[in-house]
């Protein structure tokens, strides 16, 4: 055999040999029994992306149902909106939780997660539909039952979790204000998007109703073609563009001092999912947004009663064992085959993500993913302990 071939066929032995290892290594690892109650209510599409990156970290630290001891399946172990094959024929399938099995719930699992309660739209469902800012619910907010199960976890001092908007559309006026009280945080009605261009003709660009909503507003042309924030509520708009009013349009999460330490999180990391913006109340504020603003960005914050920093990830001080994410943490594009490698964060830097700032598989690697981590640990070291 000539020396070149062979030294291929090493090398191609190695490549499928390390991921089959790795594999075998995640496989022999102890499992960690623990029973999570996923919502997830804004599924338009069988990829799952608003809880499947969440399942993954379950998959991939070892974490199985308690009850049966299987790994988590993105597909099935969920409760919220399910579409159904043949995607084409646009059957779907509602999944709530029923009064009559609230407590059993509660008394059952450990952790709840809502991970997304927007629902699903007439213009997601059906494809093809000129777009708007709203149309018509197929399904979505968050009800009493959500909230009720919310209650009975927190009375058992189970872990909770709950993720960006919540509180705002199209949750009802009394499930925000009791889902508020109850997290003892303010929703400002603000919600944010990057963009990477603010053009509405780009790929990448702002929905064509938003130079409509602005006009309306301001009585001015879109002018608007650099990056930006765009930031929304009912029926007002704020635009930040990169160049006038943000010195870098791209949002970024910072973390500092114990809480970077305790959680293995960086000092910063770029952010380009959706976020809301909340007062946090007495909550300890584990992270922060921080927008770039220039002097004319803070003016046009401060004229609706806003700063360029607001917090990102906040936890109940007393018992420490309810979070709120206000931003999009649990929608990340991650290769789900990769879950089952043994340390698989150690290649993926590699592999898996770039060095570009606004990669978004950067937020999950870096900030997403050792945060649930950390949690889950926490969580389950104090169990262990008792």
């Amino acid at each position: 055999m000539k020396k070149p071939l062979l030294i291929t066929l090493l090398v191609l032995a190695v490549l499928l040999l390390i991921p089959a290892v790795s594999f075998i290594r995640w496989a022999f690892q102890e499992k960690k029994p623990v029973d999570v109650v996923i919502l997830d209510k804004t599924v338009p599409t069988l990829d799952r992306l608003g809880h499947r990156s969440f399942v993954y970290i379950l998959t991939n630290a070892r974490y199985v149902r308690g009850e049966k001891g299987g790994s988590y399946s993105a597909n099935k172990d969920y409760y919220g909106f399910e579409p159904l094959r043949p995607v084409r024929e646009k059957q779907f399938r509602k999944r709530d939780f029923r009064l009559t099995e609230l407590i059993d719930l509660a008394d059952k699992n450990d952790v709840l997660y809502y991970t997304d309660t927007y629902g699903v739209f007439f213009n997601d469902w059906y494809q093809g539909i000129k777009k708007t800012r709203r149309s018509r619910k197929l399904y979505g907010g968050l009800n009493n039952n959500d909230y009720l199960l919310m209650v009975e976890m927190k009375k058992r001092d189970k872990l909770v979790l709950v993720e960006y908007n919540t509180f705002d559309y199209p949750t009802a006026g009394l499930e925000r204000f009791k889902t508020e009280e109850l997290l003892g945080i303010a929703s400002k009605g603000w919600m944010g998007q990057y963009y990477k261009s603010l053009d509405t003709v780009s790929q990448q660009g702002v929905p064509a109703w938003m130079p409509a909503l602005y006009r309306k507003q301001y009585r001015e042309p879109w002018t608007f073609t650099k990056p930006g924030v765009v930031l929304l509520r009912e029926n007002g708009i704020i635009v930040l563009e990169e160049g006038k009013h943000l010195a870098s349009a791209l949002p970024v999460i910072r973390t500092t001092g114990p809480s970077a330490e305790r959680f293995g999180l960086p000092e910063t990391v770029a952010f380009t999912n959706s976020f809301d913006i909340i007062d946090p109340g007495r909550n300890n504020v584990v992270s922060e947004f921080v927008l770039n603003t220039t002097p004319s960005g803070d003016t046009l914050l401060a004229v609706n009663d806003l700063q360029a920093v607001f917090p990102a990830v906040t936890q109940e001080p007393l018992t420490q064992k309810t979070y709120y994410f206000s931003g999009d943490f649990a929608n990340n594009n991650i290769p789900f085959w990769t879950a089952r490698i043994k340390n698989i964060q150690k290649g993926a830097k590699s592999f898996l993500y770039s060095e570009k700032p606004d990669d978004p598989k950067r937020f999950f690697w870096l900030y997403y993913k050792p945060l649930i981590t950390s949690i889950f640990a926490e969580y389950q070291a104090e169990h262990a302990g008792k």
